[in-house]
């Protein structure tokens, strides 16, 4: 494993101060409309590998990882890691998220 797990709370944090950093979602289109952090960039878990190089062009940029309850995102950030990504923080699932959540309309 090369990259780290965070609590929410600690991924707001670097939100909210790291410039210029990736909120990485790995869920589905679907999931992702009905409900987002607000800046998410999406990327279904089952899509990392072949758009990565495209969407993700800096490996060494922090890049904050969930999905809806912690399970694609930890094998997302591990696919991550295995291209080369250097900066993977993984939170967990939205599920869990007591922070702002939008909407795409």
């Amino acid at each position: 494993m090369v990259f780290l797990n965070i609590a929410a709370e600690e991924a707001k944090k670097l939100m909210d101060s790291e410039e210029g950093c990736i909120i990485l979602d790995v869920r589905t289109r679907e999931e992702y409309d009905q409900g987002h952090i607000p800046g998410a960039v999406l990327i279904p878990n089952t899509e990392i590998e072949a758009k990565a190089a495209d969407l993700l062009p800096d490996k060494e940029q922090l890049i904050l990882v969930y999905c809806r309850s912690g399970r694609r995102s930890k094998l997302a950030a591990q696919s991550l890691a295995d291209l080369g990504y250097t900066n993977i923080r993984e939170f967990g699932g939205i599920l869990d998220w007591p922070y702002e959540v939008v909407q795409d309309n």
